[in-house]
């Protein structure tokens, strides 16, 4: 048995270490939050490798007196309060005096320190909290904190870090946090040699808004403010157009402090739930000046939760003044009328020293509808008999608008680019065939290219482009189609089919949805994507954390049909997407893809983008109510009974429902 034994104090130093330095970022804040208190107004952060070899905070402080910068590193030695009483009025971001300590104890650490009192700074060294020099050296007013090789003596801790992009990302948007929450005070963020965010420190909310989420998001934003006694908030508010797939968008700062609180965050959710889809989250950048006696936050080492003594007040301030900011507001988006030609001057004038794109030729807007007819093709199983084709066709790709009839004449005619990657024609030349073209909104242009007849003779080099049709012939099942017989349609929503000794009923948004669903992953899985070009450009901005998430998975998103190039700063062209993607804007795609990947860390990020993007195919898909002629419905039914699994959507919803002969007649009492 063993016995009770007091720990030595280095193994006391990491194991409270591990309670407040978990990664990098945990670094940074607590030396970032120390130069807060310090009072200043400029601070520089600088990292390599993700913070894990090395980490420089500078600032302009006040500096920590020659004979107090040993005390500094003891364990619960601060300068924030002085007795119990303090806690009950804390306005410091720091206040346990364990930082120091920690993170001695588990780095090489070296501290340069000058007050505006002193003649000449002083140098200290410390390493796994044992003191290596302490040293006279000429500095400037202020504290430069160095940390290298963190967890170098604690490797079992060292082993749990993840990569350094990643480590760097959890930096960034603490980074972006301190901007937020301290608009008064000027930061520098640098990675690896690179400036990543500098914030100018003129107080002005929205221009740090603007820095760090781009003028998308700072157009949108509406300003609120709310007082009452104990009690002021301010800040602004996104309406509702702005909305993410996380929470990351919801940021709100308690006295300077940026926490996190299941109060705010359900007062804030319940304000926006008339406005917002589920599943949406909203942008919100609030700061709470509140009493310190009507909060606790000596809660968590990390300080990131509060308890408040009063939750309903804060509760309905907060719900009050977003729920009045919105009712008084009209959100109706408002539709961009600049020209497409401005748009492209104006690009073509940002990108001028850049590499330019190739750009498909714009066609008519919206893509086409409705075909006064289809070219006669054969039946799979009677390859002389002509297949019956319906005088029109229709196929609802919302949010498109109405679109115009083919021309005959114009049927043979590419329109657009050729998508990037296309599928081999047949030897033999091969029956005109209409296609629907790719929807185009006031915003985009997307190019695609018609099927046309190649023969032989007039083959050119290299594969003829050829695109897919609604329903591909290739993946039917011929024996199920000849035993199969549509009776007709119902509520213009279900289609009623007799195959064998039964009866089936047939949603076809359900069917439609997985057979489009099916059909890209299958594109995926033996490496088929196709890429449809995107006119203009799509500019999108993203914050630090986005930007290296997208450079961290940029060869998978390549992978799955997107191109994209850098655009200047944060800024990226989006000039291809995943073919047959309709009913969601480039933009939207992207950033959903990209939420998912910073949420889903579990999963492997080619699943998660494959999800997502097989997702959106399915909003292709034609809707209830959407009537579809016979011949369309039977090539829908044919390719869905020849899948693996026909039966549900990717959504979980059944595609088909049976009852059987006996079942019907007994119905009808033939069976008693």
């Amino acid at each position: 048995m063993r016995e009770i034994a007091v720990l030595d104090q280095n193994t006391i130093d990491k194991i409270a270490a591990g309670e407040v330095v978990e990664r990098p970022a945990s670094v940074v804040k607590e030396l970032v939050e120390n130069a807060i208190d310090a009072g200043a107004t400029a601070i520089t952060v600088e990292i390599k490798e993700g913070g894990i070899s090395f980490i420089r905070v500078t600032d302009n402080g006040n500096g920590i007196p020659r004979e107090q910068v040993r005390l500094a590193f003891l364990r619960h030695a601060t300068s924030k309060i002085q007795k119990v009483e303090d806690l009950l009025q804390i306005s410091s971001l720091g206040f346990r005096g364990e930082a120091l300590s920690s993170i001695s104890a588990v780095s090489q650490m070296e501290v340069i320190t000058k007050t505006p009192e002193d003649m000449i700074g002083v140098r200290y060294v410390i390493e796994g909290g044992r003191e290596k020099s302490l040293e006279e050296i000429g500095a400037p007013n202020g504290t430069t904190m160095l940390v290298r090789n963190l967890f170098f003596n604690t490797p079992a801790r060292a082993k749990f870090l993840k990569t350094a992009m990643t480590e760097a990302g959890y930096v960034s948007a603490y980074m972006e946090q301190l901007a937020l929450s301290h608009q008064d005070i000027s930061f520098k963020y640098m990675v690896n040699g690179q400036m990543r965010l500098h914030s100018s420190g003129n107080s002005n909310l929205k221009d740090v808004i603007y820095g760090i989420y781009g003028r998308d998001i700072t157009r949108e934003l509406l300003e609120v403010r709310f007082e009452q006694p104990g009690i002021l908030i301010e800040g602004f508010i996104g309406k509702p157009v702005i909305s993410r797939g996380n929470r990351n968008f919801e940021n709100y700062y308690i006295n300077g402090r940026y926490v996190k609180s299941k109060i705010l965050m359900k007062a804030i959710e319940e304000a926006y739930k008339p406005y917002m889809m589920q599943h949406k989250y909203p942008f919100v950048c609030l700061q709470y000046n509140i009493s310190g006696d009507e909060i606790d936050v000596n809660v968590h080492p990390t300080k990131m939760e509060v308890r408040f003594q009063n939750q309903g007040a804060v509760y309905n301030a907060t719900y009050d003044m977003i729920t009045q900011a919105l009712a008084g507001r009209e959100m109706i988006p408002q539709v961009d009328l600049e020209s497409r030609k401005e748009k492209r001057e104006e690009q073509k004038e940002e990108k001028k020293n850049r590499e330019r794109i190739s750009a498909p030729e714009p066609f008519e807007k919206g893509f086409r509808k409705r075909t006064e007819e289809f070219q006669k093709r054969q039946r799979p199983e009677n390859p002389a008999a002509p297949y019956p084709v319906p005088e029109q066709i229709r196929e609802e790709r919302a949010p498109y608008g109405r679109e115009e009839p083919v021309k005959k004449e114009e049927a043979a005619v590419p329109v657009g680019l050729h998508l990037a990657a296309v599928y081999p024609a047949a030897p033999e030349a091969a029956p005109l065939k209409t296609h629907e073209e790719s929807g185009i909104n006031e915003e985009q242009e997307i190019s695609a290219k018609e099927n046309i007849p190649i023969s032989p003779a007039k083959e050119e080099k290299g594969p003829a482009p050829q695109q897919m049709e609604l329903f591909d012939d290739r993946l039917l099942s011929k024996k199920a189609r000849a035993r199969h017989r549509i009776i007709g349609q119902l509520f213009e929503t279900y289609w009623l089919v007799e195959y064998d000794n039964k009866f089936y009923i047939i949603d076809q948004h359900a069917a439609h949805e997985k057979v489009l669903y099916e059909r890209f992953m299958k594109e995926f899985e033996t490496r088929e994507v196709t890429t449809q070009m995107v006119s203009p450009p799509q500019v999108i901005s993203l914050n630090l954390q986005e930007d290296m998430l997208l450079k961290t998975h940029m060869e998978v998103f390549q992978r799955f049909g997107f191109e994209i190039s850098e655009f200047g700063g944060r800024e990226y062209s989006i000039h291809g997407v995943p073919a047959n993607i309709y009913g969601i804007s480039v933009q939207d795609l992207f950033v959903e893809i990209l939420d998912s990947l910073e949420n889903e860390n579990t999963r492997q990020p080619l699943d998660i983008i494959a999800g997502r993007i097989a997702t959106a195919a399915c909003k292709a898909a034609v809707k209830g109510n959407n009537t579809l002629s016979f011949e369309e419905a039977d090539q829908l039914i044919d390719e869905l009974l020849g899948l693996e699994n026909p039966y549900h959507c990717p959504h979980g919803r059944p595609t088909i429902i049976s009852m059987t002969r006996y079942e019907l007649e007994k119905k009808f009492k033939r069976i008693v």
